[in-house]
């Protein structure tokens, strides 16, 4: 088992018990190079000592911590965590009773383990319990600081990745508020050409789109989805467009039943099946079949939406990297999923001068199923 997959409670025991062995391998070497005492006796009080102090002064700092802020959850001013930094006050009362306790307690276990007579606080003159008192408390001062320190960087990168995280997801909501009425518009639009031309069929197309809507408009107001529902608003969408193309739309979908619960962005493949089909199929005089498709490759999620219509010119795409359509999910893909995820275009038979399809490929990370 690796450190990395040990528990948390575990971990933070491991690396309090490597900051001991530091701190006493380091007031070792001190003591033999100012006084010359020797190593094994010296090291093995030290480590007692250590040991000693960190302990009692954890309980107190924990325990005396719980206490006030149970006193000041009565008062409703408590801090969000109960064992958050107590302040120095509080923090200078557990260094010099935890010091004085542990000292004495680390004494006495060397005294046992060495069968010498060391002295502790509680036999000691007033002079020496200070001045042991003083240099007992020299490292438990500075480990505090460096602890302390530790603490505020985390907490203060843990509040910027909240912050970053919070700006990420106003983002994704403002470019979804644009999607939502581009589809829309897009589609009035298609259904105010049909109503001057066949009104029964006008009529069908708009009884199709509020159902859409009914559907789309309440499942768009969530951060993710399951890779069905995404499939599913597309059939719902793609029935609306053949009551108006009739028989010059077809469609059909890929979805491997392992895929089907995988989390995605809402309307992420929206904007390419109406780019599909505003610029693959319509203007093809027979239509064509437009393909959705999930799979697996190199260990990232592909998400293709396939045309057989008239095909693009790479060198008509905008220098910005397409249209509205290409750029919404291309932004929507780097706020969702970071820069591992990319939306790449290209035809699919590049032999044919003319048509030729169009590929659209979603491809990113895998995203992990939520249990």
């Amino acid at each position: 088992m690796t450190a990395a997959a040990l528990p948390s409670p575990v971990r933070w025991l491991m690396r309090q018990l490597l900051h001991v062995l530091v701190i006493a391998l380091i007031i070792t070497l001190v003591l033999m190079a100012v006084f010359g005492q020797p190593f094994g006796r010296t090291l093995l009080y030290c480590l007692s000592i250590s040991f000693f102090c960190a302990a009692v002064i954890n309980v107190l700092r924990y325990g005396l911590g719980w206490i006030r802020w149970q006193v000041l959850n009565r008062m409703g001013r408590a801090p969000a965590e109960p064992f958050d930094w107590p302040g120095w006050p509080l923090m200078v009362v557990c260094l010099v009773l935890g010091t004085a306790i542990g000292y004495t307690l680390g004494v006495e276990a060397g005294n046992l383990v060495t069968g010498l007579q060391e002295r502790s606080l509680l036999t000691s003159p007033l002079r020496r319990v200070l001045s042991v008192m003083v240099i007992a408390l020299i490292p438990g001062f500075g480990a505090t600081l460096f602890f302390l320190s530790r603490h505020r960087i985390a907490a203060a990168e843990a509040r910027a990745e909240t912050l970053r995280r919070q700006a990420a997801e106003t983002q994704l909501r403002l470019l979804e508020s644009q999607l939502e009425p581009h589809m829309l518009f897009n589609t009035l639009a298609n259904l105010r050409v049909l109503i001057g031309l066949d009104a029964d069929r006008a009529q069908t197309m708009l009884d199709h789109l509020i159902a859409f809507l009914r559907a789309t408009l309440s499942a768009s107001r969530a951060e993710q989805h399951p890779l069905k529902d995404e499939f599913a608003r597309l059939a719902d969408y793609l029935a609306l467009m053949q009551v108006r193309m009739g028989a010059r739309l077809r469609f059909e979908f890929e979805l491997p039943e392992a895929l089907r619960e995988l989390p995605v962005p809402p309307l992420l493949l929206q904007p390419l099946v109406e780019n599909a089909i505003k610029h693959g199929l319509e203007p093809h005089v027979g239509g064509g079949t437009l393909r959705v498709r999930a799979a697996l490759q190199d260990g990232d999620l592909c998400l293709d939406v396939e045309d057989d219509g008239a095909g693009f010119d790479p060198a008509a795409v905008p220098a910005a990297g397409g249209g509205f359509g290409t750029v919404q999910v291309r932004d929507r893909l780097n706020v969702a999923c970071g820069p591992r995820a990319r939306l790449e275009l290209s035809r699919l038979d590049l032999s044919r001068p003319a048509g030729g399809g169009t590929r659209a490929r979603i491809r990113m990370p895998v995203p992990a199923i939520a249990t």
